[in-house]
């Protein structure tokens, strides 16, 4: 073997050491903003004009850009590929609903560890079924409390 072909397979090993070290450590992110991050100013997550609302309360907020907090007990993911954070037992009469679209699912981390954490959703609130909506397009608006 030549000077140049020990060369080319050096370059080509060390392009996939590198390739395997990014890819670790883009994995290691966190995959959601924590607490002290402001919610992006992309579309859907402009932020609020004021403190964090319980979801309780997202109703009445509906048609502007806000803050609501609450307690994750399940993030579903249906067939399709969308994600549900459900803050109440029964998702049908909970006055709040919060989706990621199969779409938007690779930003994200695993929403399973948001079982169990209170939470901030920074957005445009919407209505759904007659439910207070955000609908989640990027990790940066959703906030872990500390």
């Amino acid at each position: 073997m030549t000077l140049k072909h020990k060369i080319v397979i050096v370059v080509v090993l060390l392009a996939v050491i590198l390739l395997i070290v990014v890819r670790i450590s883009h994995k290691a992110r966190a995959p959601f903003a924590p607490s002290s991050a402001p919610p992006a100013g992309s579309t859907g997550s402009a932020k609020s004009s004021g403190p964090c609302v319980d979801f309780h309360q997202a109703t009445s907020h509906v048609g502007e850009n806000g803050c609501i907090s609450g307690y994750v007990l399940r993030a579903y993911t249906s067939k399709a590929g969308n994600t549900f954070l459900d803050f109440c037992q029964d998702y049908r009469t909970c006055p709040f609903t919060s989706v990621i679209f199969a779409s938007d699912h690779n930003k994200f981390g695993n929403l399973e560890t948001l079982e169990g954490r209170q939470i901030e959703l920074h957005g445009f609130i919407s209505t759904y079924h007659d439910q207070a909506e955000i609908i989640i397009h990027d990790p940066q608006q959703i906030q872990v409390a500390p």
